[in-house]
C-alpha cells in the first residue's frame, strides 16, 4: 500500500470512530471497486457527473480518469477536511462542501437541468426520509437525466441485513432498472455495486 493510501485509511478510521453514521467506510475502496463504480460512466460526449461523498478521492481519481476532462464533475462532500483534501487533489472537479439533499440547489446554481451520471460513496443512512418523507432516491430521479445511471456500492456482508434490504427495496420502486454486480473480491471489505437506470420521478 502506498504511503498517500494509508495516509488515506488513517483519516478514515478517524472519521469512523468520531462520526460512524455518516462515514461509509473504514478504509479508502480500491482500485477494483472504483472501476466497478466508474464503468457506466459514459465513455463519449461532455457528461454530467455527479460524486456523492467523495471522501479522500478513489472514486474522484477513477472518475477522472474515465471521463478524461470532458464534461463536467461537481463533487459533493459534507467533510470539510476531506473537501479542501479533494480540491487540492483535484483541481479540475468542482468540489463543495454540502449535504446530498442539497443537490437540487447545487446544480440549479451552475445552469444544470439534467445529470447524467451519479456515483454515491455515501453510507445507507443518508438515504433515510427527510422531514418532508422523501427519501434521496426521490431526489435522484429528479435530477438525473432519462438516460442518466446512478451507483452505489454496499458491502457484502451487509447487504441481507434489514436497513440494507429496506434501501434496496426503495431503490427499486425509484428505478426501472436494478443490476447488482458480482462481488468485488479485491475491495476490504468485498462489495458489490448497484446500478440503477432509467429514473421514475415522484411527482
Amino acid at each position: 500500500m502506498s504511503r498517500s493510501r494509508w495516509a488515506d485509511t488513517g483519516l478514515f478510521l478517524r472519521e469512523f470512530a468520531r462520526d460512524p453514521l455518516h462515514t461509509a467506510a473504514v478504509a479508502p475502496s480500491s482500485t477494483a471497486l472504483a472501476a466497478a463504480m466508474t464503468l457506466p460512466l459514459p465513455a463519449t460526449g461532455e457528461p454530467v457527473i455527479v460524486e456523492l461523498g467523495p471522501g479522500t478521492g478513489s472514486f474522484t481519481s477513477a472518475i477522472q480518469a474515465r471521463v478524461g476532462g470532458r464534461g463536467r464533475h461537481l463533487a459533493v462532500e459534507r467533510n470539510p477536511g476531506w473537501a479542501a483534501l479533494l480540491a487540492q487533489r483535484y483541481p479540475g472537479v468542482d468540489v463543495v462542501v454540502a449535504e446530498a439533499t442539497e443537490l437540487p440547489a447545487l446544480l440549479a446554481e451552475r445552469g444544470i437541468s439534467g445529470v447524467d451520471a451519479v456515483v454515491s460513496g455515501l453510507p445507507w443512512v443518508a438515504y433515510a426520509p427527510g422531514r418532508d418523507g422523501r427519501g434521496l432516491h426521490a431526489l435522484l430521479t429528479e435530477v438525473l437525466a432519462p438516460t442518466g445511471v446512478f451507483t452505489q456500492f454496499a458491502y457484502s456482508w451487509t447487504r441481507w441485513a434489514p436497513p440494507a434490504r429496506r434501501q434496496l427495496a426503495d431503490l427499486r420502486a425509484h428505478f426501472a432498472e436494478v443490476v447488482i454486480s458480482p462481488t468485488v473480491w479485491r475491495n476490504m471489505p468485498p462489495a458489490v455495486v448497484y446500478q440503477a437506470r432509467q429514473p421514475i420521478p415522484m411527482r
